[in-house]
């Protein structure tokens, strides 16, 4: 099998090739990633000269490349890591956004159709949901109302990819997910933030009142569900991936200010962001039930080898 990746150079993306390439033996990938800020190739440097993966340095909303690249190589299926995926910096210049999560989407749709690609798999969002209550979960079928700039981004990439499903017949698989944390993401996020943070003996800033709820899960977990819907994933499903561990914003902090042995005194609430969704919280029965997927790291163990590996790797900490 033959994989395009696209953001391959991102957190999940380099994580999921590293899954591929070591658990798959008889699968190549081409890597196709633009290399901005939180893609950078230091996260790929230990799988540059592996002899099944392929670095392009590339735009997928740059047309004449895309198409160029499809045309050179044969794929199997297309799985969709690229976007940008900051709620903050979405806030700051959206346009930035509506490029890379809606044009390039349109780009890659277009060149998947038009190059016969049996499969298509666009990495969503839970965000595309909005913000739940105190209780419930999303579901498949839950309607989507983005928040964010970001969110509503990555929701009008979904109606295409469905879209380009329905119109066009070509077959997909849209996977959205719950929070991830472990290693190799970008220090713009909670869990890295907060580690650099605590190791400088650092104010740790917490939007609001810290209770804000979020679902975790180890991004080797979410690669191995993207993994199980591009293999076994019906024609034309969503698929929820979570791993049913809420934690609110602030019990995330203090569960890493008690690893590393700092105080709680080190937490500084700050004003709250805009339009700051209260709770997410993911079904993913239907992945269980269809796919046979399952969850396995265990949260607590999970947040542990985060913080050693962050603390083991200083460079990859703001």
């Amino acid at each position: 099998m033959k994989l395009l990746v696209t953001g391959g150079a991102g957190f999940i993306g380099s994580n999921f090739i590293r899954m591929v390439l070591t658990e798959h033996p008889s699968t190549w990938i081409i890597n196709l990633d633009k290399l901005t800020y939180a893609g950078n190739r230091k996260t790929i440097a230990d799988i540059l000269s592996h002899p099944r993966h392929k670095f392009v340095q590339g735009d997928i909303a740059d047309q004449t490349q895309v198409n160029r690249l499809f045309a050179q190589e044969e794929f199997d299926a297309v799985v969709n890591f690229a976007a940008e995926s900051h709620v903050d910096r979405s806030i700051d210049n959206p346009s930035v956004f509506i490029r890379s999560n809606i044009v390039g989407v349109q780009v890659l749709l277009d060149a998947a159709c038009k190059y016969g690609v049996p499969k298509f798999v666009q990495i969503s969002t839970d965000e595309v949901y909005g913000s739940l209550g105190p209780t419930g979960l999303f579901t498949e079928s839950s309607p989507l109302k983005p928040s964010s700039p970001y969110s509503a981004s990555k929701t009008s990439a979904d109606h295409l990819v469905m879209a380009w499903h329905h119109t066009y017949g070509l077959h997909v698989n849209i996977t959205r997910c719950s929070n991830n944390y472990g290693p190799y993401q970008f220090p713009e996020k909670l869990i890295p933030v907060m580690i650099s943070k605590a190791l400088k003996n650092e104010k740790l800033p917490v939007f609001g009142d810290g209770t804000n709820v979020r679902d975790w899960i180890h991004v080797m977990d979410h690669c191995r569900g993207i993994w199980a819907v591009l293999q076994q994933g019906r024609n034309g499903r969503v698929y929820n991936i979570g791993s049913n561990n809420e934690r609110s914003n602030l019990a995330i902090v203090t569960a890493i200010l008690d690893i590393l042995e700092k105080p709680h005194s080190l937490i500084s609430f700050v004003n709250d962001r805009p339009g700051h969704d209260w709770r997410y919280a993911i079904d993913a029965d239907r992945l269980h039930t269809e796919l046979g997927w399952i969850p396995q790291q265990n949260f607590a163990t999970g947040l542990l080898q985060t913080i050693k590996w962050y603390t083991n790797n200083p460079e990859w900490l703001i």
